[in-house]
């Protein structure tokens, strides 16, 4: 199957292959070809160039872009999206007057999905959370990647993980699945997290390995969930299967968990909406991308993420959603990209760098997706007609998406 896509008014995000991921300066630069044609050949970019440059050839299917945007699928390295239920009575709490903390200390937060999900069979929890997974690919996303951590007993954490495994042999999309059974602690190990701890390293983590069932590892590294001791136990035990790390850490304080992250070449720290000079610099030179979740601070009116301190100490960054029931009740990666313009200050350019070359990478997935580069696969965006690509985080409330290409093929 051939499809040519033509007259494109400008094609965003053109990179060569060996550009995995970019930071500080090279942010503010977005690469295109105003005036463009893209050539794909069944799931892949084939070619693709200026219009005046367009080979003459006969595809299945030609689009004619004129007047619109054709550009790299968003690639979201932080979503819980399978989860049972909902928690909007937290959220009407949140307008009275309650903290998430408070929440938490009172059964609800990630406890109270927990025993949701914990109710719900595994063929339910699929549903509901495949009717998401729909939903945020109409939005743009061809990249998805799906915590666990809502489960909190064994056998409730291997439910998510199937559904997960399930959701990535069924759908067309890049997904990546990572264990975060250190989410919380469990009412029945209140008083004993070590014995939590041992839980996961030594029950969870094997049956895991065992099943194939996750790509990499998390922990919520925050005072009153997991502490470094903790974080670094379950790091190392990740190691032992090939697990490496993308952690939660400094979404309420900055202790130290982005250099313990860095020391254990995690492959990103999220959240971030605390941040010092000293975790700055140890992120400086490292492997170790940092993933800002704007939606979250929205919804929680806590900080937001640095990006603008991150980016100009030359740091990378990635954006993704962190779509869950608690603290980001959304997968619209086209939100977060205004949000974190509008209220973090990055520019367009770079807030689309990171919610997609560098969110990829945030997956470990770079050199696939994440930018129109030949031999990638053929996950695009085709906007409506807009003036420029300003006007995609600028229209904030619009859905500006007129049409999405997954592996070269049309969804519907």
């Amino acid at each position: 199957m051939s499809t040519l896509i033509i007259n494109i008014k400008e094609l965003l995000q053109i990179r060569e292959p060996n550009v995995i991921k970019v930071s500080g300066e090279e942010m503010k630069t977005l690469p295109s070809i105003k005036n463009a044609y893209l050539l794909i050949q069944d799931d892949t970019i084939s070619d693709f160039g200026p219009m005046d440059q367009c080979p003459s050839l006969t595809a299945e299917e030609t689009i004619d872009a004129t007047g619109k945007i054709v550009m790299p699928t968003w690639c979201d390295s932080h979503t819980h999206i399978v989860y049972a239920g909902n928690r909007e009575q937290e959220f009407v709490d949140r307008i009275n007057g309650l903290s998430y903390e408070d929440i938490a200390n009172r059964g609800g937060g990630i406890v109270n999905s927990a025993a949701k999900l914990q109710n719900t069979s595994e063929e339910e929890l699929y549903n509901q959370s495949v009717a998401r997974v729909k939903s945020v690919i109409k939005l743009g996303t061809g990249a998805l990647e799906i915590k666990s951590g809502y489960g909190l007993t064994t056998e409730a954490e291997m439910k998510m993980l199937r559904v997960i495994k399930r959701i990535k042999q069924e759908f067309p999309i890049e997904v990546k699945a990572t264990f975060l059974g250190a989410h919380a602690l469990p009412k029945e190990y209140k008083e004993n997290k070590e014995g939590y701890v041992d839980l996961i390293i030594n029950e969870m983590l094997p049956q895991i390995a065992k099943e194939n069932l996750a790509n990499y590892i998390d922990v919520f590294c925050e005072k009153g969930y997991f502490s470094l001791e903790d974080t670094e136990r379950i790091m190392e035990a990740g190691k032992k299967y090939n697990l490496q790390s993308k952690i939660h850490v400094n979404q309420f304080n900055a202790f130290g968990g982005i250099a313990l992250s860095v020391k254990h070449n995690a492959l990103s720290v999220d959240h971030l909406e605390e941040l010092n000079d000293d975790d700055i610099q140890a992120l400086k030179g490292s492997s170790t991308m940092p993933v800002a979740l704007p939606s979250c601070s929205y919804f929680l009116s806590i900080p937001y993420s640095p990006g603008r301190k991150m980016i100009d100490a030359g740091l990378p960054l990635a954006l993704a959603s962190d779509y869950n029931p608690g603290s980001t009740p959304s997968g619209n990666m086209n939100f977060v990209v205004s949000t974190a313009c509008i209220k973090m200050r990055l520019t367009p350019e770079e807030a689309i760098n990171a919610a997609t070359i560098n969110g990829a990478y945030a997956m470990g997935i770079s050199n696939a997706y994440g930018s129109i580069t030949k031999g990638k696969k053929a996950n695009l965006i085709i906007t409506k007609q807009v003036p420029s690509y300003n006007y995609l985080p600028y229209s904030f409330g619009e859905n500006l998406i007129e049409k999405v290409l997954i592996n070269g093929k049309a969804v519907e």
